[in-house]
């Protein structure tokens, strides 16, 4: 295993993803051998052997958190029973947050802090430097904005911070502690927690069982459903080599999520002439915030399902004993799969992170396999992957169905931010705009949490791919559904 790991080349953004990686290689690659249940335990040290650490205290520990790890990778829950899970045991590095006093505190005269805080929470010692009373804190920030040196600090966990919906909490052990009913599933904190405390939970162990059970598609055919921003990943291999890989896995076949975006754009178009104002309702974790922060303007959310949810509904009209298993870059898609509107029709959703796993643990070796193609999406429903395509793909609906005269004004936000503040503007009557594209991840999908790597080169990388399409129209691409 280790020799095959030398052989190919690997491209991850952080040592983290990595090591999630190894962990669900190592599931994966016993679930394919039915050795699963007797190397369970072994796991952790087949990954971290000897008995020196690399990454925590002792090797011990390090064991011990990866074997939090391999529960997660087998789906099962180890905080709650949300997709993303914190390992309590990895979450003890981070330093306290809130305010203090930093070595820049150079002791002066004036004691602004002091004198502006409204409890008493600031006191000096003999040497004249400030210290903050944590139990007099109320982390109101105004000892920090008078402090001629900037001495004080807010200090805030890299969780905390990716968290843009507040949904992380700090329990009493220290330890972070998701909201369920706040979280999103975006993922952002499991992709910016620097020590991996943070998790996805993986249902790899069921599309490894779909795929068995199929026994070569003459069961049932099991069907990969591939989101478009799959073209900025797997930079060291060609897509088309990739595509191959997903059959050689033992995919009956391989579709476009982007025919899916397709139909979605055809019928959201029309909705929205319909009746005036629409929220987009393709990004799960975008709708998951409305539904929570937004409940007043849940209404105007579109009704039609998303893109993954879409192709899957057609494939299984198509083909009803089929199975579909959604492989892309984002987290919420799993959550998604569990609402009753998807359920029917998604068996099984995949990351990135996860279909590379998936390849490594068969030895499939991509860049060795011939190319294959994927040619039934347009320009318009490839970008989907990326922040402002939806858009875009709107406009072109109208004109392809007559109803450009419609006054389109759009606003395509990028981030949970922006569609913080668009929802804001809505609720208070001054959005200068008809339809908000809510897409929570930074870039749009291709920002998504489950990606590989994250970066201006995904966004390149679908436009590209977007390009290609041999259907150049809407029309053209979903109309060999018919």
């Amino acid at each position: 295993m280790e020799q095959f790991d030398k052989k190919v080349i690997r491209k991850f953004d952080t040592k983290v993803q990595h090591l999630k990686y190894k962990v669900l290689r190592e599931v994966a690659r016993h679930a394919w051998n039915d050795t699963l249940l007797e190397n369970v335990m072994n796991i952790p040290q087949a990954i971290v052997p000897g008995k020196e650490s690399t990454m925590r205290c002792c090797v011990y520990k390090e064991r011990a958190i990866l074997g939090e790890r391999v529960k997660i990778a087998m789906g099962h829950d180890v905080s709650g029973h949300n997709i993303i899970q914190v390992i309590d045991i990895a979450c003890d590095e981070c330093p306290a947050a809130g305010y203090s006093v930093t070595d820049s505190c150079r002791g002066c005269l004036a004691h602004r802090c002091e004198d502006v805080c409204p409890r008493g929470a600031i006191s000096f010692d003999h040497n004249h430097v400030a210290h903050i009373d944590k139990s007099k804190c109320i982390e109101c920030g105004k000892c920090a904005e008078v402090c001629p040196y900037s001495a004080i600090v807010n200090r805030k966990r890299p969780c905390q911070i990716a968290c843009k919906v507040k949904a992380i909490d700090i329990n009493t052990d220290g330890a972070a502690a998701i909201n369920d009913e706040k979280c999103t599933s975006c993922g952002a904190c499991v992709y910016r927690c620097p020590f991996g405390a943070i998790a996805d939970k993986s249902y790899i162990l069921d599309v490894i069982d779909l795929i068995k059970g199929s026994e070569n598609n003459k069961n049932y055919r099991v069907y990969a459903v591939v989101a478009p921003s799959i073209s900025g990943q797997f930079s060291y291999a060609k897509l088309g080599q990739v595509i191959k890989g997903l059959k050689e896995l033992g995919f009956h076949t391989v579709v476009e999520a982007a025919l899916g975006a397709d139909l979605v754009a055809m019928s959201e178009a029309k909705e929205l002439t319909e009746k005036g104002f629409l929220t987009s309702s393709c990004c799960p974790a975008f709708v998951s915030y409305i539904n929570s922060e937004f409940p007043d303007l849940a209404e105007h959310i579109s009704h039609n399902l998303s893109p993954m949810v879409e192709i899957s509904k057609y494939i299984k009209k198509t083909d009803p004993t089929a199975k579909a298993v959604f492989i892309g870059p984002c987290t919420a898609k799993k959550a998604e799969a569990q609402l009753e509107k998807a359920k029917p029709y998604v068996d099984a959703v995949l990351t990135f992170e996860e279909l590379q796993a998936l390849f490594d643990s068969r030895k499939i070796e991509i860049t060795s396999l011939d190319e294959d193609v994927l040619d039934n999406a347009s320009y318009y429903g490839r970008i989907f992957a990326r922040s402002g395509g939806l858009s875009d793909a709107v406009v072109q609906a109208l004109k392809e169905q007559g109803l450009e005269d419609f006054p389109l004004k759009a606003v395509a936000c990028n981030g949970i931010e922006e569609c913080r503040i668009a929802l804001l503007k809505k609720r208070k009557g001054v959005l200068d705009a008809n339809f908000i594209e809510g897409m929570a991840c930074l870039g749009g999908c291709i920002g998504g949490a489950g990606s590989l790597t994250h970066g201006p080169k995904n966004k390149a990388g679908v436009d590209k791919y977007g390009k290609e399409a041999l259907e150049k129209s809407i029309s053209d691409a979903i109309s060999v559904l018919k």
